[in-house]
């Protein structure tokens, strides 16, 4: 039952205690954000701005969080995901940090959005999100809010496809940062955090052994690339299916096999769905599985994996583990749905190492900065961010990490910047 706050409504403020703790071990491994918040501080770039974020409520958040606050900011949060929330992070964010926080983990869709219209209440002027669930809630439901705002920024993948898609029917009515977007986010974010998260909350699940199991990754994005990275690390035989040439041909390339999933379903052992898109797993695919599949999604969205279809083939259903549902279909075969379908790396582990997520979310406070000193001067469309924020964030990290680079000679630069050498 959730316990609401003047701040907030969260499960259980006692848990506070434990939500500081763990912040605080994942700042360990945050030193960019670190250098940030110590900025921020100093200069308050962000002072009395109003801030509404829709994101995970994790430990990596709250560290985003504390250095918006930092930075001057007045800010209020609410999940991204039903099953993602922590729920001693978001006690410590309003008990410990007086962050307002709506989020409570498990929470049925009707609360799920009333926690972000409680976020969207503080009228924000910059709003943060992933999947764009509040940017839409804002545009169909909050246009009073609109005319506040000045720009926001989208985390993920699918919220990005989300948003081009409205400005391209041109109903955004305000500029969009794409973090997502950035190389510093989806080259190690959704490679290495996906990667390596997928496979940690698939097995905390269900404590497979991945050593022998073919893996059948559906979508070779830099999701599925790090899926499969890690899936061929455990000894996996991993199987790839596509819809774009390239990507597959990449996977190929990688060493892969690649097939059409009609012929992958027959084969999986394990199936997970990174693909953005509706019922990339859908009835015809379910039907032809073996005896035991296990099928997990680490798509942004519960759409990915066609759970209706499943349920209206089973005969019986049962929880057999935490996050772990049996359906019995009438043929004799059980397949196993992880998480409902959602994302499984957040709901069944703890989502992307804070290591990986200080860079996604380095990208995003030094975002906001830009918002607040460019922001009206943008038409409403999806911006890249900035190559300069991409640079900064890298050089930071590799600063973190104790390397330095080589920097080009002024000969260098001049040959560069010609065209008369040539043979």
């Amino acid at each position: 039952m959730a316990r609401s706050a003047s701040k907030g409504a969260v499960k259980d403020l006692g848990l506070a205690p434990e939500g500081v703790l763990r912040i605080e071990w994942a700042a360990r491994d945050m030193p960019v954000l670190r250098l940030l918040r110590e900025r921020f501080a100093r200069e308050k770039p962000l002072q009395g701005l109003r801030v509404s974020g829709c994101l995970h409520v994790t430990t990596e958040t709250a560290n985003l969080a504390l250095v918006l606050q930092a930075g001057g900011a007045q800010l209020a949060l609410c999940a991204s995901n039903p099953l993602s929330t922590q729920d001693s992070v978001a006690a410590a964010l309003v008990a410990e940090y007086g962050i307002p926080t709506y989020a409570v983990k498990g929470s049925d869709t009707q609360t799920y959005y009333r926690h972000i219209h409680q976020a969207l209440d503080h009228a924000p002027q910059v709003t943060l999100d992933d999947g764009a669930d509040l940017v839409s809630t804002v545009h169909k439901e909050r246009r009073d809010l609109l005319d506040g705002v000045i720009g926001g920024t989208e985390e993920t993948t699918t919220g990005v496809v989300r948003l081009r898609s409205m400005a391209r029917q041109g109903q955004l009515r305000y500029p969009i940062l794409a973090v997502n977007e950035a190389d510093t986010k989806h080259l190690f974010d959704n490679r290495y955090g996906t990667g390596q998260s997928t496979l940690d909350g698939i097995t905390r699940a269900t404590n497979v052994l991945w050593a022998g199991k073919v893996v059948v990754v559906v979508g070779y994005g830099w999701c599925g690339r790090g899926v499969a990275l890690r899936a061929r690390g455990m000894g996996a035989q991993v199987v790839i299916a596509e819809v774009d040439a390239v990507r597959a041909l990449e996977a190929v390339m990688d060493g892969h096999r690649v097939m059409p999933l009609s012929e992958a379903a027959k084969l999986g052992d394990i199936f997970v769905t990174v693909t953005g898109n509706i019922s990339a797993l859908d009835r015809c695919h379910l039907e032809a599985m073996k005896d035991g599949a296990i099928v997990a999604n680490s798509g942004h969205f519960n759409v990915e994996i066609n759970v209706k279809a499943l349920e209206e083939m089973a005969v019986s259903r049962r929880m057999v583990r935490p996050l772990v549902e049996e359906f019995s279909l009438k043929d004799g075969r059980r397949l196993y749905l992880l998480a409902e379908g959602r994302l499984v790396n957040l709901a069944a582990a703890e989502g992307h190492p804070p290591s990986v997520m200080d860079m996604s979310f380095a990208n995003q406070a030094l975002c906001v900065e830009h918002l607040v000193q460019h922001g009206r001067e943008l038409d409403p469309a999806v911006y890249g961010v900035p190559r300069e924020i991409d640079q900064q964030v890298a050089n930071l990290k590799l600063r973190s990490m104790g390397i330095a680079l080589d920097t080009l000679t002024e000969e260098q630069r001049r040959y560069l910047a010609s065209w008369e050498v040539g043979t």
